[in-house]
Order: C-alpha cells, then sequence, then structure tokens
C-alpha cells in the first residue's frame, strides 16, 4: 500500500496539482462551468462541532459543486432528531437533491422517505452503507466500515499487538460500532470496547487515561476520529502506558503524528472523495440519470497510512483535502 501511494504522490507533483487548482479557480472565475442549470443540493451530516473530518468532506464538496455550477448548503448536528429537521427544513426548501449520513438510521427512516416522496434525490455517504438501498437512494459513497475494522485487525496482528482498546465516541453511531466489530473478528488477541463523551476532550482523556492505568495488559489504542488521536496520546503519557496509538482518519495532526512515531497508522477513508463524489454524481444523475454502484456502495476505504506514507500525505492534509 505504502508503495502504491509512493508512486501515486510520485506522479504527481505538489507543483502541478497547485498549478492545477489555480486553473480551476480561474475557470470558474470566468464562468468556465457547466452549463447545466444551477441546481441547489444540500447535505445534512452527524457531524458533532470541532470534528475537523467533515471539514475535509466540505472541502470535497465545494469544489465539485464549483465545477458543477451548482449550489452547495451544508448543515449538521450529532443528535440525530435535530438531523431529521434539518433534512426536513432542506426539502421545505425544495432543494434539488439531498447527501445525507445514515450514523443513526432509525430516526432517518421517515425524514429520507418524505424527501423521496417529494421528488427530491438522496444519496447516502460515510455511515449507512447496509440501509442506504432499503431507504431507496440512489447510491452509498464511504468505506464499509466492518471491513475497515478488519484491516486494523490484520495491521494490528502484523505488529503482534496482542491487547486492544477500541474507543467509541459517539455512543448509538452504527458505524462505530462496526468498526470495532470488524477488529474483533479478525484481530488474533483481546478487543475491548471504551465508550467516551466525544464532545469532551478532558473527559475522553480521563476516561483513557484511567482505563490505561488500571489495565497495562492493553498493547494498541485505537480511536474511531483523526481527533482523538493526539487526546489518546496525551492519556497514555499520563498513564506511562506502552500502548502504541492507532486512528481511523488522517489529518494534519495525524500525519504529523505518524512522522514523529507518536502514532502507529491510521485508516483513510479519504473524506474528500465522499464530498466531492456525492455532489458530482448528483449533479450525473440531475443531468443525465447517471448512477454508479450497481446497487452496492462505492468505496473510499480503507487505505491504511504509515509513517512511510505520512511525508508524501503532508501537502495535501495541510490545505485540508485528505
Amino acid at each position: 500500500m505504502a508503495a502504491v501511494v509512493a508512486a501515486t504522490v510520485a506522479g504527481c507533483s505538489s507543483t502541478g496539482g497547485l498549478r492545477a487548482e489555480e486553473r480551476a479557480k480561474q475557470a470558474a472565475a470566468n464562468g468556465k462551468v457547466v452549463t447545466t442549470p444551477r441546481w441547489t443540493v444540500a447535505m445534512v451530516t452527524h457531524s458533532g462541532a470541532g470534528d475537523t473530518f467533515w471539514d475535509i468532506v466540505q472541502n470535497g464538496a465545494k469544489q465539485a459543486a464549483v465545477k458543477d455550477n451548482i449550489n452547495f448548503l451544508y448543515s449538521a448536528s450529532d443528535q440525530s432528531d435535530q438531523q431529521a429537521q434539518l433534512v426536513q427544513a432542506a426539502i421545505d426548501q425544495h432543494v434539488d437533491g439531498l447527501i445525507v449520513t445514515l450514523a443513526k438510521p432509525d430516526a432517518m427512516k421517515d425524514v429520507v422517505d418524505k424527501a423521496e416522496r417529494a421528488g427530491i434525490p438522496v444519496i447516502t455517504i460515510n455511515s449507512g452503507a447496509e440501509e442506504s438501498k432499503a431507504f431507496g437512494a440512489l447510491t452509498h459513497i464511504g468505506q464499509d466500515e466492518t471491513i475497515a475494522g478488519q484491516a486494523v485487525g490484520d495491521e494490528l496482528n502484523k505488529r503482534g499487538r496482542k491487547h486492544a482498546l477500541c474507543v467509541l465516541h459517539e455512543q448509538g453511531n452504527i458505524g462505530h460500532e462496526q468498526r470495532c466489530a470488524g477488529v474483533k473478528q479478525s484481530f488474533h488477541g483481546t478487543v475491548d470496547n471504551l465508550y467516551v463523551n466525544g464532545t469532551n476532550m478532558p473527559d475522553v482523556q480521563s476516561a483513557l487515561q484511567a482505563k490505561l492505568q488500571s489495565d497495562k495488559s492493553i498493547d494498541a489504542v485505537v480511536t474511531l476520529g483523526a481527533p482523538f488521536a493526539a487526546t489518546a496520546v496525551k492519556a497514555k503519557q499520563q498513564a506511562g502506558s506502552g500502548a502504541e496509538i492507532d486512528t481511523f482518519d488522517l489529518n494534519t495532526q495525524v500525519a504529523q503524528g505518524l512522522s514523529d512515531g507518536s502514532l502507529g497508522f491510521a485508516v483513510d477513508q479519504q473524506p474528500y472523495l465522499q464530498g466531492y463524489e456525492a455532489v458530482d454524481l448528483m449533479w450525473l444523475y440531475r443531468y443525465n440519470r447517471d448512477a454508479l454502484g450497481g446497487g452496492k456502495p462505492v468505496l473510499t476505504g480503507p487505505q491504511i497510512v504509515t509513517k512511510d506514507d505520512a511525508e508524501a500525505l503532508r501537502q495535501y492534509t495541510q490545505r485540508g483535502t485528505r
């Protein structure tokens, strides 16, 4: 995987990438975008405040929106009832397309059905792959969370780990449960789940520190989001633990942690792609009734990223696209 990433990056210099971005911006400024109507597409996610993962998703969506002459609207709530209300608000605005996450599918089923009955096409991203088709969505874009968890378990086996702690920061999030379940399926050692309040980082650190102090056999901690990786490193240090800290998702801080060795590996589901492809596929559907996936999810991950990959990816994390 490292070789593939390195080869890909080597084939596209940072200078060339920046020039391509500038050309795209200039083309948009000159009005050189598609000639289709200016459709409005709303994205409603389950993001909590300050979650940098969703900044990257939005960056991808906004870039595709510029290219496709889309008026892009974004809103989010980590409370499922409020997320459903935001979807209803988008329906009331008569948007031309909806992109939603299904972290807590039961809370979203009725409102997604309302959107479809109103003639609004729906694409799901990130979470809820299993429910997406049943809910009538055009397609789902993201990673298979169980497969991603299994990839973590396999990597932990390669590293000789024996006792892993899987840290779930949002209770009731079906994707998080699937990740940790996937780790248990492929990992040859013991896996414990630790539920924490992801909206309160001091509490997250305190809970992790207490667990690591009470159980010295834990030699790997797996966090389910990039913002929690740095907190886990602090908890490890305060607890005097020798556990390796690994994480789902990638950002600038995670890339730095991989480079300096404070993190072992990361699982990248490429959130920029999730935002970009969702908007682009919505435009394709509105314009040409195109759809991808053939009834199956369009996978954007998982990709295991290690210290060998971190330096090559740093420039992209700094600009907010990885």
